[in-house]
């Protein structure tokens, strides 16, 4: 059995008897982790270690992990600076942050591989304008020649530790005030405006073999009349073929208001795979998870298969072993005193 085309989430820090009926659906291939789900590093092995248990190919494991306001584990991991923080040391000295980058990126990846997490939505490459709270210092800089570098830093940190990347949210969620998560918001400019600036991140770094994009539960009315979300425009015609993209494509969270619009769990899951998407999030709604995994009737796909498989983790130290790793002791030491302890994410139960 492969991997089916919808990653869902569980509600506790072990599996019960529901979480293991819905993982072994064929429509399911990954499950979302949240701080709901964590109590410390043990505990999180153990979890992982049970959900990979259940298949073959092993389910995908994912989390929101970016450092700052968005990082789901905290006690008994790194405490990671908001990727701003970042670009801030770079505006001050560029090879400094560039080096900061790469170890952030290295960090969190090490450190949640060796835990049996398979991958992070990370990282953002969404530009920081200034009119984005839910966005804000989760964006590297608000020039996108800086993030394209700071990002191609830490994409290629985390590779080093074993984890492919998920860059978020395509074609860029920095230019609307509105969160997407209460409602859709809309962009009124032009595709032009979006290819001088936001999508560059994004372009650039699939021209690099990015695995993973996650788009952006977004309305740019100039462009077409679907979300970003549900658009075949947005997703195959540009995404896929004028900018040549061949890796995974991941929607947001389905269940977030800015979703909502497009109809049912269901319609919503299907307009997402019809537009582009390899895999498709239903968060934070079992009924609605199972309705759509017993719905959906998603043939084997090879080509998603291949794509998929890139996330798996490719083997990491036991975290007894990372702890006293040089790496991981001097990515720790020059990473400590950047992070202000943010409050935990406003969303904290929902993808950001």
């Amino acid at each position: 059995m492969g991997l089916g085309p919808l990653m869902v989430d569980i509600e506790g820090v072990e599996l019960d008897a529901a979480d293991r009926d819905l993982l072994a659906h064929p429509s399911v291939g990954g499950v979302i982790l949240f701080s709901r789900n964590y109590v410390d590093p043990q505990q999180l092995l153990r979890l992982t270690a049970s959900i990979h248990a259940l298949r073959s190919p092993q389910l995908l494991i994912a989390v929101d992990h970016e450092g700052g306001r968005v990082q789901r584990f905290r006690d008994g991991f790194t405490r990671l600076p908001a990727a701003g923080l970042l670009g801030q040391v770079y505006e001050r000295d560029s090879a400094r942050g560039l080096q900061l980058a790469a170890q952030a990126g290295w960090l969190m990846a090490a450190e949640l591989c060796s835990c049996g997490v398979d991958m992070s939505f990370a990282p953002v490459l969404d530009l920081d304008r200034g009119n984005s709270q839910v966005i804000g210092d989760r964006a590297f800089h608000r020039r996108a020649d800086v993030v394209i570098t700071l990002a191609r830093a830490s994409v290629h940190g985390m590779r080093d530790a074993g984890m492919a990347a998920v860059g978020k949210h395509f074609p860029g969620h920095g230019g609307v005030a509105d969160d997407s998560h209460q409602t859709l918001p809309v962009d009124p400019r032009d595709l032009a405006s979006f290819e001088v600036e936001d999508m560059m991140p994004f372009e650039r770094l699939a021209g690099d073999g990015l695995p993973g994009i996650m788009t952006a539960h977004l309305m740019v009315p100039a462009v077409d009349a679907q979300p970003v979300s549900f658009s075949h425009h947005w997703l195959t015609t540009l995404l896929r073929r004028a900018l040549g993209y061949r890796g995974a494509v991941f929607s947001d969270d389905l269940s977030m208001h800015g979703a909502h619009g497009v109809g049912t769990p269901l319609e919503r899951a299907l307009a997402a795979l019809a537009a582009g998407c390899d895999m498709a999030l239903l968060c934070n709604d079992r009924a609605a998870a199972e309705a759509v995994a017993d719905s959906l009737h998603s043939p084997a796909d090879a080509v998603r298969a291949s794509r998929l498989a890139r996330f798996h983790n490719r083997g990491a130290p036991a975290r007894e072993q990372l702890e006293s790793n040089p790496r991981h002791v001097s990515a720790r030491s020059a990473l400590a005193g950047l992070d202000p302890a943010p409050e935990l994410d406003l969303h904290d139960d929902n993808p950001a």
